[in-house]
């Protein structure tokens, strides 16, 4: 797959403290992940409840700065940049690099990454982190740092989200994509990959964005 594929380039808008995008005709789609924030809330909420809320807005935000950092070291390396001030940061580098070293042998050609894509037909939009093949099938890759190793099951939101710029990316391309794509890296350096048929996950995705509209 080699021809050059043009992204929308959408503008982003907060509307009732959710993040919203605004596409080319005007329409304003929540993000994503906004429309999959609901599901497992209550489970979020005990926890948060459990460890004290300095406590849990501490661990949360330590996981945001380490993904975030994994997350560009990850673009970046794909894009041929020079990796050589990453290595400051020295513990996300070192996720980075055992992520890299095991899976990134896998990733084909890339297609695109940290692009903005949307659907009239779902009403959704959203920022995918790599659309790719991945071992010869055209995907969506997600990256994601863990503090501990996931089970499958934990990863029922990530497939839904996955499933959505999937089918975003088909509506805008005209292209299918059907294999979608988690890899992991855990803070003792596991790293994981979960490879799955976004078809399995439509329903989901449907009931998901069906309940949020009500």
């Amino acid at each position: 797959m080699n021809e050059q594929l043009d992204f929308p380039v959408l503008n982003t808008k907060t509307v009732d403290g959710k993040r919203h995008y605004v596409t080319p005709e005007g329409n304003h789609y929540p993000s994503i992940t906004t429309v999959l924030s609901p599901r497992g809330k209550d489970g979020l909420m005990k926890w948060r409840k459990r460890v004290g809320e300095k406590t849990a807005n501490y661990i949360c935000n330590k996981a945001a700065t380490r993904g975030t950092k994994v997350h560009k070291m990850c673009e970046d390396y794909l894009n041929g940049e020079d990796m050589e001030h990453h290595k400051k940061d020295f513990f996300p580098y070192t996720l980075f690099t055992e992520l890299k070293n095991q899976t990134f042998n896998n990733i084909n050609e890339v297609i695109a990454q940290e692009v903005t894509l949307y659907s009239d037909k779902y009403r959704v939009a959203g920022r995918t982190d790599l659309i790719a093949e991945y071992k010869n099938k055209l995907s969506i890759v997600d990256f994601k740092t863990s503090t501990n190793a996931r089970k499958d099951s934990y990863n029922e939101n990530y497939y839904i989200q996955t499933t959505a710029y999937a089918e975003m990316f088909e509506e805008l391309t005209g292209k299918p994509i059907n294999q979608i794509v988690i890899l992991v890296v855990t803070e003792n350096g596991t790293v994981q990959e979960f490879v799955k048929d976004k078809q399995e996950y439509l329903p989901l995705l449907q009931e998901t964005i069906e309940e949020w509209y009500k």
